[in-house]
């Protein structure tokens, strides 16, 4: 195969050439973004979730585990992670590439151990828990735990580099192929193993895409090749990556042959790689180019996929918002029509009627009423023979018919939130995950419903109490009585708009004006008109914040998902300043160094 140099590419050099420093401007608004990325939240079951929560969490990881620390630390020395798919040989790789054995290769698979990082004797300050992949713990024994890293120092490595084994990429236990991709995400150098039995499988041509999206520097090792077979699977491979993007990635081949006891290849087998590497360890600014290139890719792949994530962010607000508003309003629709049927004389039919009629006397009054409104007030108020235990009958049908009311339409509000729900997959998920059937009232509702009429009665047998302290002396009043006339007032409020039709509006207008003319008698107009709008109000504000209890059921599971509509402008403020700094920078290196461009397009 043709000698590569110790750059992945001209280009990738050159961008090394013109780094300088990162500012602290940049580590900032990666740090912001990283946290605008774990604020956000995807808990509603929408088309695509289950991947953008996969990409935010893979993202956060890569910022956390490399991009961050690798700013911080670019005279780092270069981690190249070994990786590849089950059986490519990816240990005895590196044991044969360090040249003495420092990492197990398994026999059983999967192999279920924790991934090994080799690096120089003097390079061993770079690699504590604040540095590369924070979460792993640091540990210098042999160990089975995927959550530890293994650090070997090795004399045989060469200062300036590092390798580290990771585990198969496709792996038959998830937290295997979950370690791979971190670790995969965390290299400088992308060191991918594959066999000439295994080259051609899906999976890690899905790992190679994802690195030449985000221009990562990759080395592709042909493992485990016959002789024989060498020219023509090495021609195909190489199409294959060219066509993939991958056509200046550098190829090696191994060819296959036997393992000594140490479990090494033998030194000529691995010697072109070797050579390759210690070539970029040895070249400070072929090892600048290569982080830098994978760097610059990282971070530009994070601030586009960032607004993906925001993308998505702004569908789960929006599906929020629909959610949110298909319950309010039902519970809206519900407040209004209790409302008006609690003042249109709705309520002024059946037993509310027949009690009212014997409180007033016989029918014939109301029967006059119809057609002579006009009647004096003194001839109303002396037609009136109610007594008190006639008041408290209508009390109790007024009672009982207002909480059916009131119930009626919490259920048909109950129902109508649910159907809206069901009709899209998020809904049905939460209704499913409420705990209680949200399709219908609460079941203490109806209690709850009839302590609000109750107290709204007392309510307005406090305001008559009130209203007619200075009259209490009064024959009227003391005729009447107070429980009355909180009677005939609240027959006025169920009639206040006076909306009632048909054979039934004389009947209940008539009521409503006799109790008007009995309020009016003791109270006057002004005080009758203040004290009618004063109690329609106060039954109106205690059915609504019933009603929003009931409303409560619904929208406290919407808030339990703590969906913030301001995080989707969030994720792309942060990431606009990532590429704004980015683009800053780029600008800065060229006019810093004239001709560079032209002198990539020359290399």
């Amino acid at each position: 195969m043709t000698e590569q140099q110790p750059g992945m590419t001209g280009k990738a050099s050159a961008t090394g050439r013109r780094s300088a420093e990162p500012t602290t401007a940049m580590v900032t608004a990666l740090v912001r973004m990283r946290g605008a990325l774990q604020e956000t939240r995807l808990p509603l079951e929408l088309p695509g979730a289950d991947e953008q929560r996969a990409s935010r969490a893979e993202m956060v990881d890569q910022l956390e585990d490399y991009v961050i620390p690798r700013l911080m630390t670019l005279d780092a020395p270069l981690l190249a992670v070994v990786g590849g798919s089950t059986g490519a040989g990816k240990s005895t790789l590196v044991n044969s590439l360090v040249g003495t054995r420092v990492t197990t290769p398994g026999v059983l698979r999967p192999t279920t151990r924790s991934p090994v990082l080799v690096h120089h004797p003097d390079d061993a300050q770079w690699f504590g828990q604040e540095g590369l992949l924070p979460d792993l713990e640091r540990v210098t024994r042999q160990t089975n735990d995927p959550s530890a890293l293994q650090l070997v120092a090795s004399p045989a490595m060469s200062p300036g580099l590092a390798i580290l084994d990771a585990p198969d990429i496709d792996s038959v236990e998830e937290r295997n192929r979950v370690l791979a991709a971190q670790l995969l995400a965390a290299a400088d150098l992308w060191l991918f193993v594959t066999s000439a039995a295994r080259y051609a499988d899906q999976v890690p041509w899905d790992f190679l895409r994802k690195a030449a999206e985000r221009s990562a520097a990759v080395a592709i090792v042909l493992d485990r090749t016959p002789p024989d077979a060498v020219e023509t699977i090495q021609t195909h491979l190489a199409r294959m990556l060219a066509s993939r993007g991958l056509k200046d990635s550098p190829l090696f081949t191994v060819e296959e042959g036997e393992v000594s006891e140490m479990g090494l290849l033998r030194s000529s087998a691995v010697m072109e790689i070797r050579q390759w590497l210690q070539a970029l360890a040895n070249d400070q600014e072929a090892r600048a180019a290569v982080v830098q290139q994978t760097l610059e890719g990282a971070v530009r792949t994070l601030a586009r996929r960032t607004h993906q994530v925001a993308d998505a962010a702004g569908e789960q607000a929006d599906a929020v918002r629909r959610l949110r508003e298909d319950a309010n309003e039902a519970y809206d629709r519900a407040a209004v029509a209790i409302a008006e049927s609690s003042a249109d004389g709705t309520l002024l039919r059946g037993e509310v009627l027949a009690r009212w009629q014997e409180f007033v006397g016989t029918g014939e009054l109301l029967k006059s009423l119809e057609t002579r409104v006009g009647w004096i007030r003194d001839r109303v108020v002396n037609a009136v023979k109610g007594k008190p235990q006639q008041a408290e009958r209508v009390t109790v049908a007024v009672e009982s018919g207002l909480e059916t009311l009131i119930l009626e339409h919490a259920e048909a509000a109950a129902e109508r939130a649910e159907a809206s729900w069901r009709s899209t997959a998020a809904g049905q998920i939460l209704l499913r995950d409420a705990g209680e059937d949200l399709g219908r009232a609460s079941r203490d509702f109806r209690r709850r419903a009839e302590r609000v009429v109750r107290d709204w009665q007392s309510d307005v047998l406090e305001m008559v109490r009130t209203e007619g302290a200075d009259k209490r002396s009064t024959a009227r009043f003391l005729a009447f009585g107070v429980n009355g006339l909180s009677v005939a007032l609240m027959v006025v409020v169920f009639a206040h708009t006076a909306g009632v039709t048909g054979a039934e509006a004389g009947i209940a207008g008539g009521s409503a004006v006799l109790g008007q003319k009995l309020l009016e008698a003791v109270f006057g107009d002004q005080a009758v008109r203040s004290l009618a709008e004063r109690a329609k109000r106060l039954l109106e504000a205690s059915v609504s914040e019933l009603l929003d209890s009931e409303r409560r059921r619904y929208t406290d599971l919407l808030d339990s998902l703590r969906i913030e509509p301001e995080a989707p402008e969030r994720l792309r403020k942060a990431a606009r300043k990532v590429d704004d700094l980015r683009f800053a920078a780029s600008r800065g290196s060229q006019v810093a160094e004239p001709g560079s461009d032209a002198r990539d397009a020359a290399e």
